[in-house]
């Protein structure tokens, strides 16, 4: 694809560097903000790969401030702008880093409200794919839950079900109990964890398949700004979820797909043993990569796929 022949940013280095995760760098702009920068970083079986994906940071910060604004009704998150929105951000002129920002930096960045994060991925699965689909052939389980006989890979589960994992600073995120979430955060913090994701998750499925995508599973992440309950990170995206074609959707093979797992199955085949290093991808995987998460923006949205420096031209 010859969008992918562009300089993939994969490192931002401004002043005060709060966290550099696996795809976001993460500064501090002071006044209970936070700058997130999506990068073109990606990762799989939850290790960094040395070839990045062009523009996927745009699709990220874009498509999910799509799903912040979408599901507001339904929870508040920490978005206030875009980094680009230079009208929502008018108030803010004052802070210095915001002057420091490149337009091909701003476009792929995320002013939020800095909250205290919640160590735990909500992951919502409503088709059986991925690692619910191995469990399920070795126990006949999806997250320690009885599932009933003769399932297919791909199968829409009985009802969404929610499968949290830890949240992991390096290695591989493990999974958890329902115990063990009101463990970490008490009852009612852990009922309304599962209460918020699986809403937000059947509300994005509903509006999803009427765009021609199914979302087969998803995962989150949420904070607490005070005493309230947020949204955080990201959300919703070809990163976080698995978004499958629903005009090609069949039950009983890997589904073609607008995420990154044509990455993993590419990593599969390849026999890399899922432990860094991970091996460069071959220029074809970079490309198609980059047109199914430049496709997933397009069919979700309803827009078309342009970017910040063609809008300026």
């Amino acid at each position: 694809m010859k969008n992918a022949s562009l300089k993939a940013i994969t490192q931002t280095h401004l002043p005060n560097l709060l966290h550099r995760g696996k795809v976001r760098d993460t500064y501090d702009l002071g006044q209970g903000l936070l700058l997130m920068i999506a990068t073109d970083r990606i990762s799989a079986f939850d290790v960094v790969l040395p070839t990045a994906i062009p523009q996927k940071g745009l699709v990220l910060s874009r498509l999910s401030a799509y799903w912040f604004h979408q599901t507001g009704h339904i929870l508040p998150n920490h978005l206030i702008a875009l980094g680009d929105e230079e009208d929502k951000l008018a108030d803010l002129k004052g802070i210095p880093l915001l002057s420091f920002l490149s337009p091909e930096i701003a476009a792929r960045a995320m002013v939020v409200r800095r909250a205290k994060r919640i160590d735990i991925e909500c992951v919502v699965r409503g088709y059986l794919a991925g690692s619910a689909w191995a469990e399920y052939q070795s126990t006949g389980t999806v997250g320690g839950s009885p599932m009933p006989t003769g399932l297919r890979e791909g199968d829409l589960l009985p009802k969404p079900l929610f499968t949290p994992t830890t949240k992991a600073e390096a290695g591989h995120d493990l999974p958890m109990s329902s115990a063990d979430v009101r463990d970490l955060v008490g009852e009612k913090l852990a009922s309304k964890l599962e209460e918020s994701s699986r809403r937000v998750y059947q509300y994005a499925r509903e509006q999803a398949l009427t765009r021609g995508i199914i979302i087969a599973d998803t995962k989150m992440e949420f904070g607490l700004l005070g005493a309230e309950l947020i949204l955080i990170d990201e959300l919703l995206t070809p990163d976080s979820s698995r978004f499958w074609d629903a005009a090609l959707y069949q039950p009983g093979r890997s589904q073609p797909n607008f995420d990154k797992q044509y990455v993993r199955d590419w990593l599969i085949a390849s026999k890399w043993n899922q432990e860094p290093p991970a091996p460069e991808l071959p220029l074809e995987v970079v490309d198609r990569t980059q047109a199914r998460y430049i496709e997933a923006y397009r069919r979700i949205t309803g827009k078309s796929w342009v970017t910040p420096a063609e809008e300026r031209a």
